[in-house]
């Protein structure tokens, strides 16, 4: 072949080790494992370069490991249920399950072009039976294992779709998809105990030692452990059955700052009260409009009702405050009651302001002074700028010193005692829609919930279903609802909620290592494969999935799943930048924005027109996103460069955990170079070396190289390898040694861009005389004694300006050095007669002359 055509080389080679089954990954004894995992998408129907730069990351881990004699698995699965599916057969009419698969099948069809290491017999969607059949086998299990239960909790209710919403599906105050107002509403959901591990997940972070500092930073704060009080308040002239308000705070430091106290909507006072008060029944309905996170609570604007009741302040009993219903106060966090304290809480303040409560300042400072009525002063636990005036009249300055002395006092004088808590709250896993996995048990009038019988998984969703009426579908599906109970026969129902898909994604990494087992793992196999040893995915999962992940893992192998060793699934983490592109927008008749694709939009001059002639809005560079158009389809790349070229552009531009933007010149770049690469393969040809040293020096760069470029993969420095690989690509394309070693320096460029740009280096590797795959060959290894430099080069300088340079022995001798500099055609050009006044030899720096 002449040239270089990615068109020809790819699709042979794809097929070459499709043959070959070189991916296909089998336990075996003579090898160590390697598992490398990136996190798998959704199939919202097309990847885009972002997904590539992912799995490239993935594959060239993969492909690196095979070749230093790892038995590597590379699996690939689909994270397939979830509302975008239900929504399009709202919208377009069809049914979910036929539009998650043909959404497969294109983002298959996409995948298989750029050449992944991927073992596609192990390909799983988690909607599936065969796979959420298994899930349904964990529940039972953890069910067995009083590892998840059932309660009332307060959700997020749409009225008009007549479904729970996640948080993340309330938009100020809204569902997402109806805008109707969401309600605050209880129900009786499933939960898992994730709670109960709070301390275990937390301390388990240290061992995890190569994570990301800012991912279990994240992990930890989202636990959130913390040291407090608790206590309570006494009720004066109290409703019958409440004479206290028990409170927990982290902040006992600051109880001489209290103004009042606040309850939450649900709290069992506030229950009480609005039986018999229309206006606290109507507060209470209209605070339950509200979300149910702390960020939402934040946002929201602060209400409250005074209920006329009073508390006694647990240091001074003539000291009264005034009981609020509150609604930015939840009842799952801590006891759905606070005491405000206006003068050291941003939220209490706010409030405080707007009903015209006291706002006491608990501190003294010990330099300048602060206005505590026009805002609060919020000290850190770690802050040390004021004294309290705390409780016993001691002094003791902020910070932990007054959060412990606070909560001795308080224990010393019977008020209360210290308590550690944890952040973190059971996980709900009930959603009321039809595109999940069911929840395996049934209601029994005669034996309240029973779980299914393993023998009857998976509980299959019905294909039969319809959603022209708002709700969810198994609500109202009698044949599939309406079975007989497990355990005595008689009429009952299922289970109509689905699991929410964080399940699904919680332990498909252990069936990937055995994914068609009759149950949820093979030990064997899971024993052999786990721990994943490097998994990669984006930080916007740092937190819920791999906080899921860890507790799953650890309820596997409580049930019997998986072994010890694997309770933290993942030994590596890494978290990658994502693609950016800029978009380009235009103004619709409805004066709404418009967002154009890539390659509708032509470039001319820094400005970009339709072709229609229309002038598009350039927006500067964002994260890539289907709603914005701003996509680039890596199809069009492929058929345009070649699948390598993509590879190498994402790879190189810069370091894998920062954003890189595509260009369409960066990747005619990259592509250029690969045929540069590719020609110097191409028209070696038999001749001698113009100097002796020649072969010997191009043989040391080729050793540097290989010591560089392991490294760099090694490290997850994919564009300092590619660095490198550019530079030894100029060294050879320069070199005037002879074939001989030309070959054995350009297959070795080959074999350290294979995990790169794969189809390429076999290519290159066939046509220089390679034996086998270069898939299967071992990866180079670089020769010490060639790392030695007997030589060095010396660049010089005259009067400050470079004018050439020398190559010397390490121990040369300063004065040696001096007159061969000297003796250069350049320095004497320079020179021009003159003598200089002085020189300057920095051993195995640099030749300074001073004119």
């Amino acid at each position: 072949m002449s040239r270089y055509s990615a068109a020809e080389i790819e699709p042979k080679w794809q097929k070459a080790w499709d043959e070959a089954g070189v991916f296909h990954a089998e336990r075996t004894a003579d090898k160590p494992k390697y598992y490398v995992l990136e996190m798998f998408p959704y199939p919202s129907g097309r990847i885009h370069i972002g997904h590539v730069r992912n799995y490239t990351m993935g594959d060239v881990v993969a492909r690196y490991k095979m070749a230093t004699g790892h038995n590597v698995l590379h699996p690939m699965g689909f994270d397939a249920f979830g509302m975008p599916a239900e929504n399009a057969a709202m919208a377009n009419g069809g049914h979910p399950k036929d539009w998650t698969y043909s959404n497969i099948d294109t983002m298959v069809a996409q995948m298989k072009p750029l050449g992944f290491s991927l073992d596609w017999t192990r390909m799983f969607a988690t909607c599936d039976p065969e796979y959420y059949g298994q899930q349904q086998a964990l529940f039972l299990d953890f069910l067995e294992k009083g590892l998840v239960y059932r309660k009332n909790a307060v959700v997020n209710w749409d009225p008009v779709d007549m479904t729970v919403l996640a948080n993340e599906q309330v938009e100020d105050g809204r569902g997402w998809r109806s805008g109707a107002l969401v309600e605050r509403r209880e129900l009786t959901q499933w939960f898992f105990k994730i709670s109960d591990y709070s301390d275990e997940l937390l301390s388990a972070l240290d061992t995890l030692d190569n994570w990301p500092a800012k991912v279990k930073t994240m992990q930890a704060n989202w636990i959130g452990k913390s040291r407090g009080l608790q206590f309570a308040f006494s009720l004066i002239d109290a409703p019958h059955g409440h004479d206290r308000v028990e409170v927990y705070t982290t902040r006992p430091d600051t109880l001489m700052g209290a103004s009042f106290v606040g309850i939450s909507p649900d709290h069992p006072l506030a229950k009480d009260l609005e039986k018999t008060s229309p206006e606290v029944a109507a507060f209470c309905e209209k605070a339950r409009q509200g979300g149910t996170t702390e960020e939402a609570l934040e946002k929201a604007e602060k209400l409250g009702f005074d209920t006329g009741l009073k508390v006694r302040h647990p240091f001074d009993t003539a000291w009264e405050l005034p009981v609020y219903i509150a609604n930015f106060i939840l009842m799952d966090y801590g006891t759905g009651a606070i005491f405000g304290c206006p003068g050291h809480d941003e939220r209490d303040h706010e409030f405080a302001t707007k009903y015209g409560l006291p706002i006491i300042d608990t501190f003294l400072p010990t330099e300048g002074d602060h206005d505590i009525q026009a805002a609060p002063f919020v000290p850190t636990k770690s802050e040390k700028v004021r004294y309290t005036r705390l409780i016993a009249g001691d002094e003791v300055q902020t910070g932990e010193e007054a959060v412990n002395a606070a909560v001795d006092f308080c224990e010393k004088n019977g008020v209360g005692h210290g308590v550690t808590k944890f952040r973190l709250r059971d996980w709900g896993l009930s959603r009321q829609r039809y595109w999940g996995c069911p929840i395996p048990v049934v209601h029994c009038d005669a034996c309240g919930v029973v779980p299914e019988k393993k023998e009857n998984l998976p509980v299959q969703l019905p294909d039969d279903v319809s959603f022209d009426i708002p709700g969810n579908p198994l609500d109202r599906h009698p044949t599939w609802r309406d079975v007989p109970c497990p355990s005595c026969g008689k009429p009952a129902k299922r289970e109509t909620d689905t699991m929410d898909t964080f399940v699904d994604s919680s332990w498909y990494f252990a069936r990937f290592t055995a994914p068609r087992a009759t149950t949820p793992t093979d030990l064997t196999e899971a024993e052999y494969w786990m721990n994943v040893d490097q998994y990669i995915g984006g930080i916007e999962h740092a937190i819920l999935h791999l906080l899921y992940s860890r507790f799953f893992a650890r309820a596997m192998h409580i049930c019997g799943h998986l072994p010890e060793t694997a309770k933290e699934p993942f030994d590596a983490l890494f978290t990658q930048g994502m693609v950016t592109h800029a978009i380009y927008q235009t103004t619709g008749a409805d004066g709404r924005p418009v967002y154009h694709y890539p390659e509708d939009v032509e470039l001319r001059d820094g400005k970009g027109f339709l072709k229609d002639g229309t002038e598009v809005t350039i927006i500067p560079s964002a994260k890539m996103s289907k709603s914005k158009n701003n996509v680039v389809d890596p199809v069009q790349i492929i058929s345009q460069y070649g699948a390598d070229t993509a590879r190498w552009f994402v790879l190189s531009d810069s370091p894998p955990e920062r954003d890189v933007e595509w260009t369409a010149s960066g990747a005619e770049a990259a592509s250029k170079h690969l045929a540069r690469v590719y020609r110097l393969a191409a028209e070696l040809t038999d001749g001698e070396a113009d100097t002796a040293g020649s072969d010997e020096q191009l043989l040391r760069e080729m050793h540097k190289t290989i010591k560089d470029v392991t490294l760099g993969i090694d490290s997850f420095g994919f564009n300092a390898a590619i660095a490198k690989l550019y530079g030894f690509t100029n060294t050879v394309a320069k070199s005037k040694a002879g074939v001989v070693a030309k070959r054995m320096a350009i297959k070795t460029l080959a074999q350290l861009m294979s995990p790169m740009t794969p189809h390429l280096s076999e290519e290159i590797w066939q046509t220089l005389g390679g034996e086998g795959l270069i898939t299967e060959a071992p990866w180079p290894q670089a020769d010490e004694s060639m790392l030695v430099e007997d030589t060095v080069t010396l660049p010089i300088q005259v009067n400050g300006k470079r004018r050439g340079e020398i190559d010397v022995p390490k121990d040369m001798d300063k004065a040696e050095v001096e007159k061969l500099a000297l003796a250069t055609d350049a320095v004497q050009r320079a020179l021009d007669g003159a003598q200089p006044k002085k020189v300057i030899v920095v051993p195995g720096r640099i030749v300074n002359v001073v004119m």
